[in-house]
């Protein structure tokens, strides 16, 4: 067993929130006329005070409560990452509800299904197409509440708009001045908070049980380990639909930050120019299409521009390696690193917002080799763990205490430990009450002293926690050699900077293959370059000159790799992996099972 760091743990106690209810209405009394949040409307940006923030939730809450709606009852929120997403959802806690949210991308069968195992009284719509979906679960629903557009004629006063809930809102707060009020001081640290369906990467979605004391926990924790400021400024456009997006948002009301908000993500590069944030939260797959951008963009110039970046980023990896060791630069190469600083490192700190502290990555493996090259340019990737049954936060690692490759440290009053067999158990403030409606399921995650059975393998170099794969990914080739497929994906993804996806497969066969698939937005650039400009995307990926290229980088891999592990045949795929196909999750989740399953022919015949 670890020992916890005790840094935090003081601060933990001392400025713990009951409720996250509370948390947000002391933020809002500590600094009122503060910035809250900034969102853009039209081409504009606007923002909003922590007061101004509260004058509307409190008129929504007021709304759901005049509709009926009871403590912990559920809200459902299908709606992508924006500002009403965050005021929808703060009404709900102010009136004492559970959110329960559904990705836009979720198709019907599975909305459904959600909706009525979840109990959903309520749900707040984006959109007329996801009302679409919640006609098949229109008798549990009892209300829809429109975010943008007019309900249609036909709906009836079963959906109504969000102006119309507002305008109740206030109706009700006229007679019952005090309502929102009263049921925020009903509510426990134990009372049903969140009820978050996990992706499921196999088999139909769970249910997580969230009650507030784990976000009251997350956001002390995360103060405690003294990481961020109510003067930083955070760009959010993860999908809130997600626990990584959720967990942020308890940071903030804890620690009283702003936050810019913006789900579109091919606005994330444009929108952080402008923002400029401080620090921002993604999963891995954005940090590899940046970098992937970057790379081919410089590659495509060629010439004297290549050379100046090649050995801009040879300086800043010795330089990054000094500083992983606690040391800086000096003579000679602390002039080198001035000047290449100075004419490329900071360029690319710029398509940031020149501003960035630091960037949080989670939700997926993050190679080590691109957090090497980030660092390389002085954008430092503090990674964390978590799972959706801890409420995201688990381990981090943090700007002064840091080793890339590794998931960091446990947080402040959280307990790591590694089983017998390698898997990681988490026992703290974090971890879910169980699985709705699942309690087998619960039990066999849950056991006896409080520990989270997480599924995921991993070791501690020094305090640093490292996971090397999912248990249930691991695969033996016929040979007996154990393959950790997510590593070698990784490493990859690195590598070749045209990839977008790399499927490693090889259980019980006698050597390891690949699904390839490659980036849309990257493979336009290099086909330009061989002559298929213009081509058709699987004409394209599925050209001899693709394959060429495709193998070189597979070769640089297996020179990395254990003689067992290298990848002796690939397949590249005529498209790139999707949410809206059921391949990717919407938190960029490789649905590996189901992927596999899709294309077991074509996995089948590279080893005939």
């Amino acid at each position: 067993m670890k020992p916890v760091a005790d840094s935090g743990l003081l601060a933990l106690a001392t400025n713990r929130k009951e409720t996250m209810a509370q948390m947000f209405l002391d933020r809002v009394d500590a600094t009122p006329a503060r910035e809250a949040f900034r969102f853009p409307r039209g081409e504009q940006w606007t923002s909003v005070t922590w007061r101004e923030t509260d004058e509307l939730v409190r008129r929504r809450a007021a709304g759901l409560i005049a509709l009926g709606l009871e403590p912990e009852q559920r809200v459902g929120i299908a709606a992508n990452t924006r500002i009403e997403w965050i005021e929808c959802y703060l009404a709900a806690v102010l009136a004492a509800a559970a959110t329960t949210t559904i990705y836009p991308s979720t198709i019907s069968d599975d909305v459904a299904y959600i909706v009525a195992d979840a109990d959903v009284q309520v749900v707040f719509a984006e959109d007329a197409g996801q009302v679409d979906k919640l006609r098949s679960a229109s008798a549990s629903v009892r209300k829809v509440v429109l975010i943008d557009g007019s309900p249609a004629p036909d709906d009836g006063d079963w959906v109504i708009s969000l102006g119309e809930l507002d305008t109740l809102g206030d109706s009700y707060l006229k007679e019952h001045p005090s309502a929102v009020d009263e049921r925020v001081a009903r509510i426990s640290p134990d009372d049903l908070c969140t009820l978050i369906y996990t992706s499921g990467t196999t088999g139909r979605p769970k249910g997580v049980r969230l009650p507030h004391s784990v976000w009251t926990y997350e956001g002390a924790a995360v103060e405690g380990m003294r990481v961020l400021s109510p003067d930083d400024l955070q760009f959010l456009w993860l999908p809130l639909s997600h626990v990584f997006g959720q967990v942020l948002l308890a940071v903030q009301f804890q620690i009283g930050f702003a936050t810019a908000v913006d789900g579109r993500i091919d606005k994330i590069v444009d929108n952080a120019a402008v923002v400029q944030p401080t620090f921002m939260a993604a999963a891995p797959r954005i940090f590899e299409k940046a970098h992937a951008r970057i790379v081919t963009m410089i590659k495509s110039e060629g010439g004297a521009r290549a050379r100046l970046f090649d050995w801009a980023f040879g300086v800043g990896a010795r330089v990054s390696a000094l500083r992983q060791a606690g040391r800086e630069p000096s003579g000679l190469l602390a002039a080198q690193f001035a000047a290449a600083d100075r004419l490329v490192l900071s360029k690319i700190r710029d398509r940031f917002g020149g501003r960035i502290r630091f960037f949080v990555s989670g939700s997926a493996a993050l190679d080590r080799t691109l957090a090497e090259w980030f660092h390389a340019a002085g954008l430092l990737i503090l990674e964390g763990y978590g799972l959706s049954e801890t409420a995201a936060g688990s381990t981090l690692n943090r700007p002064s205490q840091y080793k890339l490759g590794s998931v960091g440290v446990p947080f402040p009053g959280t307990t790591v430990v590694i089983a017998h067999d390698g898997e990681v158990l988490i026992k703290g403030g974090g971890v879910m009450s169980g699985y709705h409606n699942l309690p087998a399921q619960t039990d066999e995650v849950l056991d006896g002293d409080g520990f989270l059975h997480t599924g995921d393998i991993g070791h501690f170099e020094d305090e640093f926690l490292v996971i090397t794969d999912r248990k249930k990914d691991l695969f033996k080739t016929s040979g007996g050699k154990y393959v950790a497929p997510q590593v070698i994906e990784g490493r990859f993804k690195t590598i070749c900077p045209y990839a977008s996806q790399f499927i490693v497969h090889g259980n019980l066969r006698n050597f390891v293959s690949a699904l390839v698939t490659l980036d849309p937005d990257a493979i336009e650039g290099w086909a330009a370059d061989h002559g298929l400009a213009g081509k058709p995307y699987a004409e394209i990926v599925t050209s001899d000159a693709a394959r060429e290229m495709v193998q070189s980088y597979v070769d640089e891999l297996n020179s990395t790799l254990n003689r067992w592990e290298t990848i002796k045949k690939f397949t590249i795929l005529d498209r790139d992996l999707t949410i809206e196909s059921g391949e990717m999750t919407p938190s960029l989740k490789l649905k590996r099972k189901y992927v596999e399953t899709q294309y077991a022919d074509l996995l089948d015949k590279m080893y005939e």
